[in-house]
């Protein structure tokens, strides 16, 4: 799952109360990107930071409630993708992380 957000600090506490209530194994931070979007009518730029959580299928849709509920924007992006495939070390970890068995998504 991936959002963006317009402050390191806040980026950094979301992706850490994700991991520490068991809904992600890890969010990543990338930033700063450079964001162009058309809002209300006018096209913007914007510094933001970019969060991907590695998460699974069984908990995809409660970290998205937590994300967008602790989300400063108005309409905040909260983006899923399906993993269909991986090094399975790596998925095996997120899911033991996340207390699930499924494959991530990521």
């Amino acid at each position: 799952m991936t959002t963006t957000i317009d402050d390191r600090t806040a980026a950094e506490a979301l992706a850490r109360s994700a991991v520490e209530a068991r809904l992600a194994a890890c969010g990543q931070l990338v930033g700063p990107i450079t964001s162009v979007y058309r809002w209300e009518g006018a096209v913007e730029t914007a510094a933001e930071w970019m969060v991907v959580f590695k998460t699974t299928a069984s908990v995809a849709a409660a970290l998205v409630e937590h994300v967008r509920s602790r989300h400063p924007y108005r309409v905040a992006e909260i983006l899923v993708t399906p993993v269909v495939d991986g090094n399975p070390a790596y998925l095996a970890w997120v899911a033991e992380s996340t207390g699930g068995p499924d494959v991530p998504q990521l």
